[in-house]
């Protein structure tokens, strides 16, 4: 093991609490919108998330370029300097392509990690899953973060399929995403010593972090990144009166993210708080005015739309 690797490890090996699964701001005209990237990933920072995760799920990478989601990524690094671990989503359901942006991903100075969901369309089996995401391992030296999503890939990695792969010595987690409990407390029970398990669903973290994981890669926190921090950080210190009477306020919210496809709620509610504008790239489109309406009045009785029009 090199000592980048020897570093690396080293970082991921304490990584838990809460990370951003970071949204792109586009311009009206669909083109990234650099400054607003910067101004969410200072405030998500200085709000205290744990890490990020920039062009992932939320942050619509499916509709960016190959340079597009290396710019991201790029702002995201340079702009947290190091204060938080940044990860780079990295999925293709070719595995030759895969591999060959996770080799030039790997370059990009400062990132973190990597992390990469199931292949999409193909719905490989286990065996194809466990090959797909040990060639990516194996041609990178950044740590490697899976991604399980069977709800927007087509197929589920089953917790023996995780575990084969958890013997690789730069795959330090799982992000899961399949809502399926038992699932996720088989990984918790059998992962090595040092494998780490987020919930990859706001509404799951608590019942996560009570089976041991470390956290969640959060789309709330988009929009609400020092609470979900503080609900989080709580759970894993053991004050779960806390954690859960964070959980319990803001859990509608959590749920309204997900009242039209992601991430277009979370983009609005952004932008009802002031924090740029819902520019969504098609196929995805802004909420329906029902929607936006249903989330301002949450927003109003959580009290948030007065706060962010004192910070205006």
């Amino acid at each position: 093991m090199t000592a980048f690797e020897r570093g690396k490890l080293t970082l991921i090996m304490e990584l838990s609490g809460c990370g951003t699964a970071l949204v792109t701001p586009f311009l009206a005209d669909g083109a990234l919108d650099e400054a607003a990237l910067v101004r969410l990933v200072n405030w998500q920072i200085e709000s205290g998330v744990n890490f990020l995760v920039a062009c992932g799920t939320t942050g619509e990478a499916s509709t960016m370029t190959e340079a597009e989601n290396a710019r991201v990524i790029e702002i995201t690094v340079k702009t947290a300097a190091g204060r938080v671990p940044v990860f780079g989503g990295c999925t293709h359901n070719a595995t030759s392509e895969a591999v060959a942006r996770a080799r030039k991903m790997a370059k990009i100075p400062g990132l973190d990690g990597i992390l990469t969901a199931n292949p999409y369309y193909n719905r490989p089996g286990q065996e194809g899953q466990f090959q797909h995401f040990r060639a990516i391992a194996e041609a990178v030296e950044l740590p490697i973060l899976l991604y399980n999503i069977p709800s927007r890939t087509g197929t589920n990695m089953e917790p023996a399929t995780v575990l084969r792969l958890a013997e690789l010595a730069n795959v330090i987690g799982v992000k899961e995403s399949s809502g399926n409990i038992a699932q996720i407390t088989e990984i918790l029970n059998n992962a090595p010593t040092g494998f780490k398990v987020f919930s990859g669903d706001d509404a799951m973290t608590l019942p996560v972090i009570a089976l041991g994981g470390a956290g969640v890669v959060s789309v709330a926190s988009n929009a609400i990144p020092a609470q979900m921090a503080q609900m989080v950080q709580a759970a894993l210190s053991g004050d779960w009166a806390k954690a859960r009477a964070i959980n319990r306020r803001y859990f509608r919210l959590m749920q309204a993210h997900f009242s039209e496809p992601s991430p277009a709620p979370v983009k609005a509610v952004l932008a009802l708080l002031g924090h740029g504008e819902d520019h969504l790239r098609l196929p995805m489109v802004p909420v329906t005015a029902a929607t936006r309406q249903k989330l301002e009045k949450l927003l109003g009785e959580l009290g948030l739309l007065a706060h962010a029009a004192s910070n205006s």
